[in-house]
C-alpha cells in the first residue's frame, strides 16, 4: 500500500532501526527507562520497550505537528463537526468535563449535568423500591462500556442491586438469565440511541412480557417517542444525543447501570478520572502528552514496523472485559479505508486488536506472542494495590506481569532453537495505583483520546461506523425467508443453499 510522505518518514526510520534490538536501545540510554514514562493522576505509562530511538521519537512528534494534532484536539473539545460524514460533533468529553470553549460544547455539558441529576433521582427511587435485580438490555456501546465498568468496580458495589446484562439476540442468553430472577423484584433498562436496534427491541419485548408490562421498564435513548411507544413511561426515560457515539457513551445516562451498581458518588468519581485525563490531553504539548504518545506508538508499530495486530493484556481479573471493550472502541473507530472526503486512505489503519487477562492467557496464546512468526505489540496493564488481602497471590501476579514484559522485549538465547525466544517484541506498560473509579475513568479516557489522535494522523473519521450497516440491512431482508420459508427476494445462490440446509434440519 502506498503511504503518505509523512508515513514515508517513519518507514525511513524503521529501516534505519531494523537491526536494533530493544535491550540495546535501553542499554545505550541510561535515562530511557524513566525518560520514556509519563504519569497522569493515578495512571502511569512506560514506553521504553518500543523499537524507537530519540530520532524516531522526534520524527513521531513532527508527524503529530504536521497533522495538526493539537488543533484537532481543541476542535474535538470545542464541538467542531469532527464527525464529517454525519455532520456532527463528538462531545463525549462534555459528558464529564467543562473544557470546551464553544457554545455547542458548553450547552452539551449543561444538558449532560441535567440528565445526570435526573438519573440520580431514578437511582434513589429504585433504591427505595423492592427491586433487587437490574437487567441492562443493550448491545455494542450500550453494553460493553457499562458491562466493563460494573465488572471492573465489583469490589465497590453498594450491594443494593445485582446488575445483569443482556445483549445477544440469541434467545439462549435471555432464557439463562431470566430463569434465575424474580419478575416481581426485577427492573430492566433498555439502552438504544435509535430505539430501533433489533437485538435490544427483541430482548426488550421478552423483558416487557416477562415483567408483565412496562411498570418497571426504564430506557436510555435519543428516540424518546420510540421508547414511549414501546411502553416505557416518559418519567423513566433518560435522553442521550446524536453527538455521542455508543462506544463513547458510558459517561452519559448509558451508565445508568453503573450508577445503580456503585452509587452516584462513585459514578461521579469515574467521570472525574476521565475529566482529569481530558484536562491533561487538552493542555499538554505533544512532547509530554500521554494520549499522543500512546497514539504515536500505535502508528509507529502499524505504519513504521508494519505490524497488523495488537494485544491488550490486563493483569487484573477485574479488567477481563477490557479487551472486548477496546475491540469496539479501536476497530469500530479506526477500521476505515477512506478519508472524510471519500478518498482512499493511503496507509494501513486499524490493527486487529485482541487479548485476554493474565496470568490465564500465559497458558494459552502467549506461546505465539513469544515464539510465533508474527510480532504482536502489546499493552500490559497492572494494578499496584489490590482490593483483597491475598498478598502472596498479588505479588505473584505482579511478578508475572513484570516478567512477561521483560521476556517479550529481551528474549532468551539458547542452543536449542526450540527453546530460543527471539524477543524484540514491543510493549507499553500501564500501571494503575489501584482500580478505583477515578483510575478506571482515566484509563478509558486515555484510550478514547489515543484513538482520536490516531484517526487524525491517518486522516479518517473516528466517529462514524457505516461498516456495521450492510449486514444489518441484509439480515432484515432475509428475516422473512428465515421466518416464513419463502425464497422470494433471496438473490444470493449460496444463501439459498444455506437456507435450504437450515430448513431441512429445523
Amino acid at each position: 500500500m502506498r503511504s503518505t510522505p509523512r508515513m514515508d518518514v517513519l518507514g525511513a526510520h524503521a529501516a534505519r532501526l531494523v537491526d536494533r534490538r530493544i535491550p540495546e536501545l535501553v542499554a545505550e540510554d541510561p535515562v530511557r527507562a524513566a525518560g520514556r514514562a509519563l504519569r497522569v493522576g493515578p495512571l502511569y505509562a512506560n514506553f521504553a520497550r518500543h523499537r524507537l530511538d530519540a530520532d524516531a521519537w522526534q520524527a513521531l512528534f513532527g508527524l503529530a505537528g504536521d497533522a495538526g494534532v493539537p488543533a484537532a484536539i481543541r476542535a474535538l473539545f470545542d464541538g467542531a463537526e469532527v464527525n464529517a460524514s454525519e455532520r456532527r460533533p463528538a462531545l463525549h468529553t462534555a459528558l464529564r468535563s467543562r473544557l470546551g470553549a464553544g457554545a455547542v460544547a458548553r450547552d452539551a455539558h449543561r444538558l449532560a449535568g441535567e440528565v445526570r441529576a435526573r438519573m440520580g433521582g431514578l437511582v434513589a427511587a429504585l433504591a427505595a423500591s423492592d427491586v433487587t435485580d437490574i437487567v441492562n438490555v443493550g448491545i455494542g456501546g450500550s453494553d460493553l462500556g457499562p458491562r466493563l465498568a460494573v465488572d471492573a468496580l465489583r469490589d465497590l458495589h453498594s450491594g443494593r442491586f445485582r446488575v445483569h446484562f443482556l445483549a445477544n439476540v440469541d434467545g439462549s442468553a435471555a432464557q439463562h438469565l431470566l430463569r434465575g430472577l424474580d419478575p416481581a423484584r426485577t427492573a430492566a433498562i433498555l439502552v438504544s440511541k435509535s430505539f430501533g436496534t433489533q437485538e435490544t427491541l427483541l430482548n426488550g419485548a421478552i423483558l416487557r412480557d416477562w415483567l408483565g408490562g412496562g411498570e418497571r421498564l426504564y430506557a436510555v435513548s435519543a428516540n424518546v417517542p420510540g421508547a414511549e411507544a414501546f411502553g416505557v413511561d416518559a418519567g423513566r426515560i433518560l435522553p442521550m444525543w446524536d453527538w455521542v457515539g455508543g462506544r463513547f457513551s458510558l459517561w452519559s445516562a448509558v451508565g445508568f447501570a453503573i450508577a445503580l451498581a456503585v452509587g452516584m458518588a462513585r459514578f461521579d468519581e469515574l467521570l472525574a478520572g476521565a475529566a482529569e485525563m481530558d484536562a491533561h490531553v487538552l493542555g499538554a504539548p505533544v512532547e509530554c502528552n500521554l494520549a499522543v504518545w500512546h497514539a504515536l506508538v500505535a502508528v509507529w508499530n502499524r505504519n513504521g514496523l508494519g505490524l497488523d495486530s495488537h494485544a491488550i493484556l490486563p493483569y487484573d481479573e477485574r479488567l477481563a472485559l477490557l479487551p472486548a471493550y477496546l475491540q469496539q472502541l479501536v476497530m469500530e473507530s479506526l477500521g476505515k479505508s477512506v478519508t472524510p472526503r471519500g478518498e482512499p486512505v493511503d496507509c494501513a489503519t486499524a490493527p486487529v486488536l485482541w487479548g485476554g487477562v493474565g496470568t490465564s492467557s500465559q497458558h494459552s496464546f502467549f506461546q505465539a506472542l513469544h515464539q510465533g512468526s508474527d510480532t504482536v505489540p502489546a499493552d500490559l496493564i497492572g494494578v499496584v494495590r489490590p482490593a483483597h488481602g491475598y498478598t502472596d497471590n498479588h505479588h505473584a501476579l505482579l511478578a508475572n506481569l513484570l516478567a512477561q514484559a521483560e521476556a517479550l522485549a529481551n528474549g532468551h538465547a539458547a542452543a536449542d532453537p526450540q527453546r530460543r525466544y527471539p524477543g524484540n517484541r514491543p510493549s507499553t506498560f500501564l500501571l494503575l495505583d489501584a482500580l478505583t473509579p477515578q483510575a478506571l475513568g482515566a484509563l478509558l479516557a486515555l484510550y478514547e483520546h489515543s484513538v482520536y489522535v490516531q484517526s487524525v494522523l491517518w486522516d479518517i473519521n473516528a466517529f462514524d461506523q457505516w461498516g456495521v450497516e450492510l449486514g444489518k440491512k441484509i439480515a432484515g431482508d432475509l428475516l422473512p425467508a428465515v421466518r416464513d420459508g419463502s425464497d422470494a427476494g433471496v438473490t444470493d445462490p449460496v444463501t439459498r443453499t444455506l437456507l435450504a440446509e437450515i430448513r431441512a434440519r429445523g
